[in-house]
């Protein structure tokens, strides 16, 4: 595929809480094995884009471990691969990223050293599969100056929280709101755009002369009347991580069959780092029903409707149902756990309770196991 590839995943959100102390939001896990930027890395590669950024700022660390081998994702090549960006001070610039386009522009030099015609961008908190060669070609069909990758609003989100769009009859964008107040439209932008990469250069330069920072607000937005923006309806599964209650409601998607077969069982694949572990063990007297259980468990109790993580030990008597527990977490014997997301690398005492009565509980216990 003639074009490069950028990913934001820089980002924070204050409505994921706890859960975003730790690590960015492109680096939250999903499904028991992977992270939210996976989803945008495999589609890309399954796209054969070979040059792919990512563009890294909030509490860097877990995403940099996480993208520390291009392997995984067959970035591993002479020409291309994988590059990582975080802010960095020159004798220019000495800000942070102040925007999602002037995070493009702190590494402009990236895009004018780079000799492909075309430019993907993808949010990092975007679970999703897709092929970017039928939007290029969409895009080129429509003599398009950007496309911006849109779908239907998912039952019980927010709407306020996107970008809302409206379309006329030949999918020209009209109308573009970033988070109205007021939502008077149903179809909503994923944060995935294609534009050609000349064009690219040229307005993120004009938005840095200007004093402008944010890519949606400051080229979507106001350009709207003045390019050729149109809008690619993607039709199948799509969903947002950036709040508490869709992360946990993306994560207990995946209890769906139908689902698991799209993401699992239907090419193309969705890769992430792979850790050696040993397969999930069940212990005599365990109850597993309805829920995935990640590499390196160990299952003495019930579990019932949730989703376990890597290395997850849950003690004798323990149930957990409509949860989500984190890598690395100890539950201790007789524990209940409900309608809980409990955060990695927690030790839960035992004959501890947590229940989340009036919507989804995060769970965090300031202790190491290793001091009991």
């Amino acid at each position: 595929m003639k074009a490069v590839g950028i990913i934001l995943a820089g980002g924070n959100n204050k409505k994921m809480g706890e859960l975003s102390k730790k690590r960015a939001i492109a680096a939250m896990p999903i499904a028991g094995s992977y992270r939210g930027i996976d989803f945008a890395l495999s589609s890309m590669s399954n796209s054969h884009i070979q040059k792919v950024a990512v563009f890294t700022q909030y509490n860097t660390k877990s995403i940099n471990e996480h993208l520390s081998s291009s392997k995984w994702w067959d970035f591993g090549r002479k020409q291309g691969g994988l590059y990582v960006f975080t802010p960095t001070i020159t004798a220019e610039n000495s800000n942070w990223y102040m925007g999602t386009a002037d995070s493009i522009y702190q590494n402009l030099d990236f895009l004018k050293s780079s000799h492909e015609p075309y430019v993907v961008i993808a949010a990092g908190d975007g679970v999703y599969k897709l092929d970017f060669n039928k939007v290029l070609e969409y895009h080129i069909q429509k003599k398009a100056d950007i496309t911006v990758v849109c779908t239907q609003l998912p039952p019980g989100e927010d709407p306020t929280r996107f970008g809302l769009i409206k379309m006329d009859e030949d999918s020209r964008i009209v109308e573009f709101e970033e988070k109205p107040v007021v939502a008077n439209a149903t179809t909503i932008s994923t944060g995935i755009y294609i534009i050609r990469r000349r064009p690219l250069i040229e307005l993120i330069e004009k938005c840095a002369q200007e004093g402008r920072y944010d890519f949606v607000n400051d080229i979507l937005v106001r350009y709207r009347g003045l390019k050729r923006i149109y809008g690619y309806k993607m039709t199948d599964y799509w969903s947002n991580i950036s709040t508490k209650e869709s992360y946990y409601r993306t994560n207990m998607d995946f209890l769906k069959p139908e689902v698991r077969d799209y993401f699992f069982n239907q090419y193309p694949d969705i890769y992430s780092k792979v850790d050696d572990l040993p397969p999930a063990k069940y212990n005599v007297g365990s109850k597993v029903k309805n829920s995935l259980i990640s590499s390196g468990s160990i299952i003495n109790g019930t579990v019932e409707n949730s989703i376990l993580f890597k290395k997850v030990f849950v003690g004798n008597n323990c149930v957990v149902r409509n949860s989500i527990i984190l890598n690395d977490v100890y539950l201790g014997d007789n524990c209940v756990i409900e309608n809980c997301i409990v955060e990695s690398r927690d030790t839960i005492r035992a004959n501890s309770y947590h229940c989340g009565e009036h919507g989804v509980k995060v769970v965090v216990e300031q202790n190491s196991r290793y001091l009991l």
